[in-house]
């Protein structure tokens, strides 16, 4: 994995009562971090591989995190994480963007379930240096693309050294 997200989310900031939504969650590295982190808040880990989603499932059990709530579902359409409108607080997208087919769709859907002023923290790959990664999205083109469809640069964070990081605000 080669990035460490209590470290990434440590610099994201997250508040004990946040609402959490981690798309394309993944085997739950985050969401169960996140869930760790908002004692009284709420994580939604959201995946279309329902394999992974019994994996977080079980994860959350095992660290007693109530908190954390599986979703199935599609992040690249609107609608598709089944998350209400500008319900959460922060978006997790973690190596996620280089998987996507349709980016700006993703981003509408982050945007859609963010609430004004909610915060996106992206980290994806800085490198190939994982061979199955045939797509890499370069930074600087993932700024701009949460640029135009609306959200603001906050800062980079330090993502480890195969990763770059940022976190960006819905305006």
């Amino acid at each position: 994995m080669f990035t460490d997200p209590v470290k990434n989310l440590k610099a994201l900031g997250l508040r004990e009562n946040d609402i959490v939504a981690d798309l394309g969650a993944g085997t739950g590295f985050y969401a169960v971090a996140a869930g760790r982190m908002v004692p009284q808040g709420k994580v939604y880990a959201v995946d279309v591989q329902k394999d992974f989603l019994m994996t977080i499932k079980s994860k959350a059990r095992e660290a007693n995190l109530p908190n954390v709530e599986t979703l199935w579902g599609d992040v690249e359409k609107l609608g598709g994480t089944k998350i209400g409108d500008e319900v959460v607080d922060v978006v997790i997208a973690s190596n996620i963007l280089f998987q996507v087919e349709n980016q700006e769709r993703f981003l509408e859907e982050a945007k859609r379930i963010l609430k004004p002023g909610g915060r996106v923290l992206l980290v994806d790959w800085s490198d190939s240096s994982d061979l199955r990664i045939k797509t890499i999205i370069p930074k600087d083109k993932a700024r701009a693309l949460f640029e135009r469809k609306g959200f603001a640069f906050n800062r980079d964070i330090d993502a480890g050294a195969h990763h770059y990081g940022m976190i960006l605000v819905k305006q």
